[in-house]
């Protein structure tokens, strides 16, 4: 089960637009996926259709220790998609965990005990809080790796720095084996040269951790949430569908070389 972290502190920059369009088209190949949203606005699940009333148990309750990740998976409209929904309970994780010495083990935790029961998924992706809260600490210390939606705007740019600090610092103290799985491109406008500006500033830093994959500005992604749909099944011949489409290749490409070396 290889766990990544969908993460950025900034918000708007497409971390639930990721999460869910890169989950149904690795599932559409196949892969058994479980997308966990850990936003306290829940936009993860409602982008999956999955209604509040339908949410008995959430990532607050597994965070907390009021569920098992297993009690927490509910299915969706998308064939070998499973998700852990999110609500607005999130947003009092850091109050009630702040003084627990465990508290930034508890997703840790969750998950070696779903192994433990024989049950497994062969991606899971978080959907990360736009903030460097306790809920993204608990994330990246649970996964294997990073994925690190980047907006192409110059403000986007600010921040990065920190989070990039963030990962250094939960790998030395937390989780050893955390990598950067890769930076994604979005809402890159052709029609702007900014987004080539910053994309070049990307690249030129992070080198081929950078997707080759970019996600235009479509407004298909836009509007997909309001139906309860993933992009790719609300048009999956959209621009911003066949992005994601190509960028599941990509992350499956990698993903077979890391393992071959």
């Amino acid at each position: 089960m290889r766990v990544i972290a969908v993460a950025n502190q900034k918000g708007g920059v497409g971390k639930t637009t990721t999460a869910i369009n890169l989950g149904t088209a690795l599932a559409a190949v196949g892969r058994r996926v479980l997308v966990m949203d850990c936003d306290a606005q829940g936009n993860a699940s409602t982008g999956l259709g999955v209604e509040p009333t339908a949410r008995r148990k959430t990532s607050y309750d597994v965070l907390v220790g009021e569920a098992t990740l297993e009690e927490g998976i509910i299915g969706t409209k998308v064939p070998h998609l499973d998700l852990v929904p999110g609500d607005e309970n999130l947003a009092g994780v850091e109050t009630l965990l702040h003084s627990d010495p465990k508290k930034n083990f508890r997703l840790r935790e969750a998950f070696e005990a779903y192994r433990a029961t024989g049950k497994d998924y062969d991606t899971v992706l978080i959907d990360c809080p736009p903030s460097l809260s306790t809920v993204t600490i608990n994330a990246m210390v649970a996964a294997n790796a990073v994925l690190v939606p980047l907006q192409c705007e110059f403000l986007a740019l600010e921040g990065l720095s920190q989070l990039l600090r963030t990962v250094d610092l939960v790998r030395g103290a937390l989780n050893p084996g955390l990598e950067i799985q890769g930076v994604v491109l979005t809402m890159y406008d052709k029609r702007n040269n900014l987004s080539d500006q910053v994309a070049g500033e990307v690249r030129s830093f992070f080198g081929q951790k950078v997707y080759q994959t970019v996600i235009p500005r479509n407004v298909k992604l836009s509007e997909a949430p309001s139906f309860g749909l993933p992009a790719i099944l609300y048009d999956h011949r959209c621009s911003g569908s066949e992005a994601y489409i190509m960028l599941a290749q990509e992350l499956m490409q990698r993903e077979r070389e890391r393992v071959a070396a």
